[in-house]
């Protein structure tokens, strides 16, 4: 009789490990569908990122970033795999977990073609990222022109000030290395609507500023423009 329950509870207890282990190894294939989602959209390959979705994989998928396939396709600058996922209903709005979105970074990044893919599908123009600032901040810091304008013409608040005290014209002064480039920025910007004599969380304006720094066209346009 004892036996009898040994034996019992021995296989009891293997169909009990043969199902953790198969739950495992359920879990395991998930974490790696979905590993293989956002590795190969941010590699680019289009291929395996169609295989996948078709396959049912989850287009908001995260890693450990908290990254969706799109924003690792948009890391990777993979316009191709961008455009897939974004016309089978990406979240182009979608932040990661340093509160990126695809939409900010490829305008941070001036990554024009995915920009405007972002813009035509709900790109939320109001949206700020960790420091406080919209798209056009960064773009303008970084001398994107183009896409300064396009942010510029989507409709991008032009004086938004972020949480260093700093709007799009001040960040093109004070980050920028008063080139043309941040000349025709600078323009846009005022064309654009910008408040020539909004000040930093200083207090020191834009002409200030580029008085401060020596960048003598640029304070011709900001003095063109009234700036005091």
């Amino acid at each position: 009789m004892k036996k009898h329950i040994l034996s019992g509870a021995r296989l009891i207890g293997l169909s009990g490990i043969i199902c953790l282990s198969l739950i495992a190894m359920a879990n395991g294939m998930a974490e790696t569908h979905k590993t293989d989602l956002v590795t190969a959209a941010e590699k680019g390959d289009l291929v395996t990122v169609q295989q996948l979705i078709g396959e049912g994989g989850d287009i908001e998928q995260r890693d450990n970033r908290l990254r969706t396939p799109l924003m690792a396709a948009v890391h990777g600058n993979r316009t191709a795999v961008a455009r897939y996922l974004i016309e089978q209903g990406a979240n182009v709005n979608a932040a990661d977990a340093i509160m990126d979105t695809p939409y900010l970074y490829a305008g941070a990044r001036g990554l024009q073609d995915i920009l405007e893919m972002t813009l035509s599908h709900g790109a939320g123009l109001k949206s700020t990222n960790r420091y406080g600032g919209t798209a056009l901040i960064p773009a303008s810091e970084r001398g994107h022109v183009k896409t300064v304008k396009t942010l510029i013409d989507a409709g991008v608040n032009v004086n938004h000030v972020n949480n260093l005290g700093w709007t799009a014209l001040i960040e093109a002064i004070i980050l920028g290395d008063g080139s043309q480039k941040y000349a025709d920025i600078v323009t846009l910007l005022i064309e654009g609507g910008a408040d020539v004599n909004l000040p930093d969380g200083s207090g020191d304006s834009p002409l200030t500023l580029a008085k401060r720094h020596g960048y003598r066209n640029l304070v011709a346009v900001l003095e063109q423009a009234g700036a005091h």
